[in-house]
């Protein structure tokens, strides 16, 4: 049986990647502008992943009475103290300029050797149901950052950032690779692994 699941992001490319891995659990994920939401912003003013993630779930679900899903995702850059952290997306300006950012935080890494360029991708996945009960699934992905940006695939950070066990920039992994290793998919997977034991489906997803 298929699941209608909404998902808060307006992000296509975080919808795009969701869509990518749940669609072989039976779970379809529509946009909420697909879905015909009020284009409305919901302020990410949290000061953890698991806040952001559960307020956008919370509230698009209080507006579609709906199936809902919401990601909150960052780049933690260990000689950053974790930043970008939850600002990742707005780093170099709240117009969210991905090439900014990737510039901003370049730079201030420029003397920092590549042993001490360690990061993670952090993604934090809210599942919110109508009548309140609500799943939580973090994942995370190690790496380093690069020097320089490399690769056209992926979006963000994906350009500079190098997994561990790879030689390449998440920027130039094929997608469907990507998918199995990313910090989404690895959330994605804990969501699986809670939904089954709560029984909230059966026989999988």
């Amino acid at each position: 049986m298929t699941m209608i699941v909404v998902a808060a992001s307006q992000n296509q490319h975080k919808i795009d990647e969701m869509e990518a891995i749940t669609q072989k659990y039976g779970m379809t994920i529509v946009g909420r502008d697909e879905f015909g939401l009020p284009k409305i912003k919901i302020s990410e003013d949290g000061d953890t992943f698991e806040a952001n993630s559960l307020k956008k779930a919370r509230e698009i679900c209080m507006m579609c009475n709906q199936i809902t899903i919401a990601d909150d995702s960052g780049l933690v850059v260990d000689a950053l103290d974790g930043a970008p952290g939850v600002y990742s997306s707005r780093f170099a300006g709240e117009e969210g300029n991905d090439q900014k950012n990737n510039e901003k935080l370049l730079e201030l890494l420029k003397d920092v050797p590549m042993e001490k360029r360690t990061a993670r991708f952090v993604s934090v996945i809210t599942m919110i149901y109508p009548n309140g009960k609500k799943i939580v699934a973090r994942g995370e992905c190690e790496g380093h950052i690069m020097f320089q940006e490399s690769g056209d695939n992926g979006f963000g950070y994906d350009p500079l950032f190098r997994p561990l066990g790879f030689e390449v920039s998440f920027g130039e992994i094929p997608a469907e690779e990507k998918n199995k290793i990313s910090h989404r998919a690895k959330a994605l997977a804990e969501l699986q692994k809670q939904l089954e034991l709560l029984h909230y489906v059966k026989g999988g997803i």
